[in-house]
């Protein structure tokens, strides 16, 4: 599957996005976006794909992905029963909060550092591993401070290793992303109907024609092909919800069962039911 950029909203109440236990280990999400993402998976062993860098982790990981370094979800795959904590923070809250305090420079330094990806070991991941899993269950206020207090033990650790040599700059240029950003959010929000690509193009005032190439160059994927790509990832989500074959097809905009059927198995080398069938067999 071609690079995805996800489109990341922040929660109503809070500065960031908290996802407590999500579940993807049956998909293979190789994404970016604009945002850092600060990730703890514990109870697995698995792969750590980040930018150009591929390795392994046992047990558990804590790793701090810069702003739009592509990279794969760290559950991908597992077939151990574990939990994962994933905390997305913004450009501009990194900006106006860190870079405007003179006593939080040392995570402003952080995020900069971000850039290289960070994996963290020892006492600061079993510390900061514990904190993340109790984020959840904290108010709007709570967890700002313990988001800051938990940045604030990352940045005076010096129990890490940095993932590449050289700071990691997607290929796509920052320009770029709002047009894309545009884009994605429109099949976030239609991707359950039918979508015609001259409306998708009115979103970032161009023609049909010059959509198709634009949007090809920028994600190597023609814009039938992503949206396909996006609808058997969300057909995938509600299979893994209990969803039949047909309540999948048709609530997430295919208009035909054997169309789908044929695009879930070129995307996913399976089809829906065998899909379902493995998924179920493994629990």
């Amino acid at each position: 599957m071609k690079i995805q950029l996800e489109n990341i909203q922040p929660d109503e109440k809070s500065s960031f996005r908290l996802l407590h236990n999500p579940k993807l280990n049956d998909l293979f999400f190789w994404h970016f976006h604009p945002e850092y993402e600060l990730v703890y998976i514990e109870g697995a062993s698995g792969t750590r794909h980040v930018g150009k860098h591929i390795s392994t982790y046992a047990y558990s990981d804590l790793v701090l992905i810069g702003s739009n370094i592509p990279h794969l979800n760290f559950d991908y795959g597992i077939k151990t029963t574990y939990r994962k904590e994933v905390l997305h923070i913004s450009e501009p809250f990194k900006e106006q909060i860190f870079k405007q305090v003179q006593e939080l420079s040392s995570v402003y330094r952080l995020f900069e550092i971000a850039q290289y990806g960070i994996a963290f070991s020892g006492s600061t991941k079993k510390l900061v591993g514990e904190q993340m899993k109790k984020l959840h269950q904290l108010s709007a206020f709570e967890q700002f401070i313990a988001v800051v207090k938990i940045l604030r033990t990352l940045a005076l650790s010096n129990e890490f290793e940095l993932l590449h040599k050289q700071p990691v700059h997607n290929r796509l240029a920052k320009k770029q992303l709002p047009r894309l950003q545009k884009v994605y959010s429109f099949i976030d929000e239609n991707y359950t109907e039918k979508i015609k690509i001259q409306d998708v193009a009115k979103t970032i005032n161009l023609s049909k024609e010059a959509f198709c190439r634009y949007f090809k160059k920028n994600t190597g994927n023609t814009f039938t092909s992503f949206l396909n790509q996006y609808r058997i990832t969300q057909a995938k989500r509600l299979l893994l919800l209990g969803k039949n074959v047909s309540e999948a097809c048709y609530e997430c905009g295919f208009e035909s069962l054997s169309y789908f059927n044929r695009t879930f198995k070129k995307v996913s080398g399976e089809n829906p039911s065998q899909f379902k069938s493995n998924h179920f067999l493994r629990k």
